[in-house]
């Protein structure tokens, strides 16, 4: 179920976000399709809120910098290990692709930290971006470390819809990519949600909490090389985690040796 009135907010964030500039309400009203009594409102609980503010009197509105201090906050505080974020910098550079760390969230798997490669064509993805967990092999990949209970009750609610020509469509065939990509060492997507896009998986369990790291770009690129790739995730793992982290975290996977 999705909350209107939350989802407007989100909305009109990233409405400015790509517009960059100073709107008007009327055409805020016009752009998202409100009627102009909703986006009044809105708009007005947001100034009073010192989350917009007038640059000039009538002459349109803007989001403030309280939106940045809160965010810088809520980053600040994230749980996510600085080990992680360091392992994601050090592979963005090995590779040359998007990188990103996942955590498993419901249905989805979302992408806590990314970096994005310098390619002009190349994987583009965003903090806060979700996919299924089931589909995809960052979602996989953390599903690999959950206990079989909660693989049957993700199962059990997930939805089959074809995205390319790698998108598993069963039960059956995401629990056979689950274990043979354990056996294999890294799992691994073609075509599997993004079309012409995929990447490389190795689940990552940090105190007790599920992640997945991912290195992702187009087909043409990455998918002859993905051995080799998985191969620099598991040797990128061992320096920043220590080369016997395998073995006492993940005593499922198969470990790759350099």
């Amino acid at each position: 179920m999705i909350v209107k009135q939350a989802a407007n907010v989100l909305d009109l964030l990233e409405y400015f976000s790509l517009k960059q500039r100073i709107a008007s309400l009327a055409e805020i009203s016009h752009d998202m399709g409100w009627p102009r009594s909703s986006t009044f409102n809105l708009i007005s609980t947001l100034v009073k809120r010192g989350f917009l503010y007038e640059p000039k009197p009538r002459g349109g509105f803007y989001p403030t910098a309280r939106w940045l201090a809160l965010a810088t906050e809520i980053a600040s505080a994230n749980p996510l290990p600085e080990q992680a974020r360091n392992l994601i910098e050090d592979l963005a550079q090995l590779t040359g692709e998007t990188v990103w760390i996942a955590a498993p969230n419901g249905q989805q798997a979302v992408l806590l930290a990314v970096i994005q490669s310098t390619h002009p064509i190349r994987y583009t993805a965003d903090a806060g971006k979700q996919v299924p967990i089931h589909l995809t092999a960052s979602g996989q990949a953390t599903m690999s470390q959950m206990s079989n209970q909660n693989i049957a009750a993700i199962l059990k609610k997930a939805t089959f819809t074809s995205y390319g020509d790698g998108t598993p469509m069963s039960v059956q065939a995401v629990e056979k990519n689950i274990t043979d990509s354990l056996k294999r060492g890294w799992f691994s997507s073609a075509s599997a949600y993004s079309r012409d896009l995929g990447g490389v998986s190795v689940p990552l369990v940090i105190d007790g909490s599920i992640y997945a790291v991912t290195v992702a770009g187009p087909l043409f690129r990455v998918e002859d090389q993905m051995p080799d790739t998985a191969r620099m995730v598991h040797d990128a793992i061992a320096r920043h985690f220590g080369s016997d982290y395998m073995r006492s975290q993940l005593p499922d996977l198969h470990r790759l040796g350099s």
